[in-house]
């Protein structure tokens, strides 16, 4: 392992014959080790990047994230398919493992940074399954700041939840994982107030930290995430020179503000054109 600058800050490159970064967080965190993700998140991270190319990054990355995905934890079953050619050949038949069309997803919309994201799994997720077992929600959810701009909590102000997740496979596509606090409080509202047991429950991101790494392990264990970077840039620089999670206490990817150094600077607002 060697360490590359990104943004003036050191950040974690591997093998690049690994699909993965190689970590010491645990089996439930896997960080891809994807150069066409990298490089799309480098150019939407440029002080320079709007819109439109930062929804078409956006957009990208999060293909490739829900087909990680789906190409490592949705069900498949053997099944059986006829192609064009049977009139002329009985043997024309594709057999083998593929994914099981009756899986049942809810992708959740964490309005604002997570509408975008969502609304590509779910467009996908139509093409790829039985649409009728597709199934978007919407939460409504943001940081809460004091005067000094710190994050305090999250402020929940409602969401739109069109049903159970009993058995189904639950996506939260949400750009940032900088401390934790909103993917917590919507597992939290799902575990609570939605009815049934989710067979899986996934977090999507572009980038997240240690510290949010830590809270998901603490108060979260059953979400598995999956990420296409992990920026730890004020860490230590001995734990820059180690593999990531080697030394805990001395990673930090968050600001004063808890914003993620290097991270991409304000994507939720970036998104939507917020000061414009």
């Amino acid at each position: 392992m060697n360490a590359a600058c990104l943004g003036g800050f050191k950040v974690s490159v591997v093998n690049h014959n690994s699909q993965f970064v190689q970590h010491e967080y645990g089996q439930q965190v896997h960080i891809l080790n994807d150069q066409c993700l990298n490089q799309f998140l480098i150019k939407l991270g440029q002080p320079h990047t709007e819109q439109p190319q930062l929804n078409f990054y956006v957009e990208s990355i999060y293909e490739t994230l829900l087909q990680t995905a789906i190409n490592l934890f949705f069900p498949k079953k053997f099944q059986k398919y006829e192609t064009r050619m049977i009139d002329a050949h009985s043997e024309a038949i594709v057999e083998g493992d593929f994914l099981d069309s009756d899986t049942r997803v809810v992708t959740v919309n964490l309005a604002r940074a997570g509408a975008l994201p969502s609304q590509v799994c779910y467009e996908r997720l139509n093409y790829l399954f039985k649409p009728k077992n597709i199934r978007q929600d919407h939460v409504f959810v943001a940081r809460k700041t004091n005067n000094n701009g710190q994050v305090t909590g999250v402020d929940y102000s409602g969401s739109k939840i069109g049903g159970d997740i009993e058995n189904k496979i639950v996506l939260f596509p949400d750009p940032m994982g900088a401390t934790g606090g909103t993917i917590c409080q919507a597992a939290d509202l799902y575990k609570k107030e939605v009815k049934g047991a989710a067979q899986k429950i996934i977090a999507l991101h572009l980038i997240v930290t240690p510290e949010y790494i830590k809270r998901i392990k603490n108060e979260c264990p059953e979400i598995i995430v999956l990420a296409a970077r992990i920026d730890r840039g004020l860490s230590s620089a001995r734990a820059l020179a180690a593999m990531p999670g080697a030394y805990p206490e001395e990673e930090k990817g968050l600001n004063a503000q808890q914003y993620i150094v290097p991270g991409a600077g304000g994507v939720g607002e970036l998104l939507n054109n917020s000061y414009c």
